[in-house]
């Protein structure tokens, strides 16, 4: 169990300031956060088709046509597919503020797109429950943010976005993304080298926090950026790794297991057997 979910099993404060209204929102969060988790531990066969129709409306708001689909069973029996194609480091240059002459690669799109969508959805993100001023003096230090559980850390004054952030994107960060993902992203090569994808099921984190968002009242997203953002939403709940190009998309299965407990990643092994050591 992570720090920040033993601090949740804690009793409420006595005589917390927190207002009623904020303090549900937050309890509301965590069934979302906790569904976004089994979400990135499913080991259930992909969903080919949910996954091919996202993957194909990505493309079409890039542009593009409707890319060859190549399935494989796991992200190290992609490699061999994706010979050729920019790595991480690549990636970094052609969205920095000077990038390099000529055309950029596909991925470079793919990301800006996401980028440009989160934060269309951050700004979408202005309900008043979101950023209520503190209610303790501003001189007054506050405790950091990692030590409270959410209860304190609302009666403490941190506002309800940073607590949201915090407990949902931030405590799926640790058990997916550094528990699970980049490890596994270790294990294919050198992690600037390898070429540039996506997570699928494992792109959970920032998708809870924004799903919490909506699901709590908290943002109305404009209908263009909510169809953008439920393709990737329908990703998650789908499929394993993709990794798109111009004209190929590869796809990896879900693993065939992965074990768990206390929203810590143990094992993983994919469906040709292929099991990465993790953390």
């Amino acid at each position: 169990m992570t720090a920040l979910l033993r601090r949740e099993a804690a009793p409420a404060l006595p005589g917390s300031r927190t207002t009623t209204r904020v303090l549900d929102r937050w309890r509301r969060a965590v069934p979302v956060r906790q569904s976004w988790f089994e979400a990135g531990v499913c080991a259930r066969p992909a969903d080919r088709g949910a996954a091919e129709a996202a993957v194909e409306r990505i493309y079409l708001r890039l542009g593009r046509s409707r890319p060859h689909f190549h399935w494989v069973e796991s992200p190290r029996a992609a490699l061999p597919l994706l010979r050729g194609r920019p790595g991480h480091a690549v990636l970094r240059q052609w969205i920095s503020v000077r990038p390099p002459a000529g055309e950029p690669p596909f991925v470079s799109l793919v990301a800006a797109g996401l980028s440009r969508l989160r934060g269309a959805l951050d700004a979408a993100a202005d309900h008043p429950d979101l950023s209520a001023p503190p209610r303790k003096s501003a001189k007054e230090k506050r405790p950091e943010l990692a030590t409270l559980r959410p209860e304190e850390a609302l009666d403490a004054g941190y506002p309800l976005r940073e607590v949201l952030r915090h407990g949902v994107q931030e405590t799926l960060s640790h058990s997916i993304a550094a528990g699970l993902a980049w490890p596994v992203r270790r294990a294919l090569g050198v992690p600037d080298r390898v070429p540039v994808g996506w997570y699928g099921q494992q792109d959970v984190p920032w998708i809870a926090y924004y799903d919490a968002l909506r699901t709590l009242g908290l943002a109305a997203y404009r209908p263009s950026d909510e169809a953008a953002f439920e393709d990737w939403v329908l990703l998650a709940g789908a499929t394993g790794w993709w990794w798109p190009d111009e004209r190929v998309c590869v796809l990896s299965d879900r693993p065939a297991a992965i074990t768990h407990d206390q929203h810590r990643v143990r094992a993983v092994t994919f469906r040709d057997g292929w099991s990465p050591p993790l953390p």
